[in-house]
């Protein structure tokens, strides 16, 4: 079978999906997103009860998801397709402090603190996530230990690496903390942060961020471009973090 029609066949087989299989395979799909592996095994009871709360939402490019201008909408998010920017107001504007990309998870920590989501979101282009309601959401934890412990895991899993992605900026030269920085951000070889928000995440003043950003132009590593940079050597980029 050539690749267009095994292609027709595959949205052919999507479309005869009914809205429960929709819902399993969506549940199914969060489950790998939160996590694997046997210390958390979820049975099909588990990946129904995921399956029965969840509610799909789309948003056109620019439209407010949650936080400030979208009233709020507390709950968990799951980025099924397209990209979230996080932002914060400033005096000199809105921020953004972060882009979510598809399968990442944002709004359970908060609900499990018991805080308000620090920062508001947007999506950045047409995107699709999976909701789950603050209600929702603590009765299913609370039901269903396996998926609790999985949940539990993810969320550490994130803070870990957000912990160790701040201790490893400590004491590095401002190039290397620059590649490295880089390398975490991009997104099939793409950072799309604007500078101003990557000097504010390495804490350092935008003209410095620049100055590094144009030597590593000048090596061949990367290209600037208007609110995104392009990695040209990844490779490269590593060796310059690790240095």
């Amino acid at each position: 079978m050539d690749l267009g029609r095994w292609t027709a066949r595959l949205r052919a087989d999507a479309a005869e999906l009914t809205s429960q299989e929709m819902q399993i395979r969506d549940a199914a799909w969060i489950a790998r997103c939160v996590g694997r592996g046997a210390a958390a095994p979820l049975g099909p009871e588990d990946v129904a009860a995921l399956a029965g709360r969840i509610t799909p939402a789309e948003f056109r490019r620019g439209e407010p998801v949650f936080g400030g201008g979208a009233g709020d909408r507390p709950g968990v998010w799951i980025v099924r397709s397209g990209h979230i920017e996080l932002g914060v107001a400033t005096p000199r504007g809105r921020v953004v402090v972060g882009v979510l990309r598809p399968g990442d998870v944002e709004g359970d920590l908060p609900l499990l603190l018991g805080l308000p989501v620090p920062y508001s979101a947007r999506a950045v282009d047409d995107t699709v996530c999976l909701y789950l309601s603050p209600a929702d959401f603590e009765s299913l934890l609370g039901r269903h230990p396996a998926v609790s412990r999985r949940w539990l895991s993810s969320v550490a899993q994130r803070l870990a690496t957000s912990h160790g992605r701040l201790i490893s900026l400590l004491g590095r030269p401002l190039v290397a903390q620059v590649a490295g920085l880089l390398l975490d951000e991009s997104d099939e070889g793409v950072v799309r942060l604007p500078q101003r928000t990557l000097a504010a995440m390495l804490g350092v003043a935008r003209p410095s961020l620049n100055k590094v950003l144009k030597d590593l132009e000048r090596r061949g590593l990367v290209v600037l471009g208007y609110g995104a940079i392009q990695l040209l050597d990844g490779d490269g980029l590593r060796r310059v973090s690790d240095a």
